[in-house]
């Protein structure tokens, strides 16, 4: 500090780089978290869909053995 009590242009520039570095060492830290996040979110995304697709294959199938059987008993 010089006499007056104001910082020096050195001083704050010192200051500025520490809290740079402060803020890249936080933001690295968010960005890790959210990566390992939205990777979760898209295997539990993937999970879910091949559940969703075995239910929509149950459902079709469902759907033509329900169909043939009462075309069957419309022919007879």
């Amino acid at each position: 500090m010089t006499e007056n009590g104001k910082k020096s242009a050195s001083a704050m520039a010192l200051d500025a780089l520490d809290r740079i570095a402060h803020h890249e060492a936080e933001c690295g830290k968010r960005w890790a978290e959210a990566t390992s996040e939205l990777k979760h979110l898209s295997e539990q995304v993937a999970a879910h869909g091949k559940r969703w697709e075995r239910l929509a294959w149950l459902l079709v199938a469902s759907l033509v053995a329900v169909a043939t059987a009462i075309f069957s008993r419309t022919l007879s």
